[in-house]
């Protein structure tokens, strides 16, 4: 997975109304294009705070004094970066907008790969 500095790289961090015709995008289903958006969401919140987590590990030190607060500048700084991110919707939307999402249907073999029956997976 890459590093979500690139991925994010131009996106804008605040809510802007967006148009629905284009949220309906090849789908022509506005249901189906909103459960590709939300499900691809979950993902990016997921590996953000996977990655989050990962960096911040390296500076953890365990004590056991529980009155010692320790602080350090670039902990600080990483944390206030994981902030600024655009919400993880955001992005999937983004995403979903320029066509960055590849999804497909999964056959559960009850209905033949009937395509309104199947999951979607990203």
């Amino acid at each position: 997975m890459t590093d979500i500095k690139s991925k994010v790289q131009g996106y804008n961090a605040s809510v802007e109304a967006r148009d629905v015709k284009a949220l309906i995008g090849k789908n022509k289903n506005i249901y189906e294009s909103i459960v590709i958006i939300s499900k691809r969401a979950k993902q990016l919140n997921v590996e953000i705070k996977r990655e989050l987590g990962e960096k911040l590990e390296e500076f953890a030190t365990s004590s056991d004094n529980i009155e010692e607060i320790h602080e350090n500048k670039e902990q600080i700084e990483i944390s206030k970066f994981y902030e600024r991110l655009p919400n993880p919707s955001l992005i999937a939307t983004e995403e979903f907008l320029s066509e960055n999402i590849r999804h497909r249907y999964i056959d559960r073999g009850d209905n033949q790969g009937d395509k309104e029956s199947g999951s979607i997976e990203l």
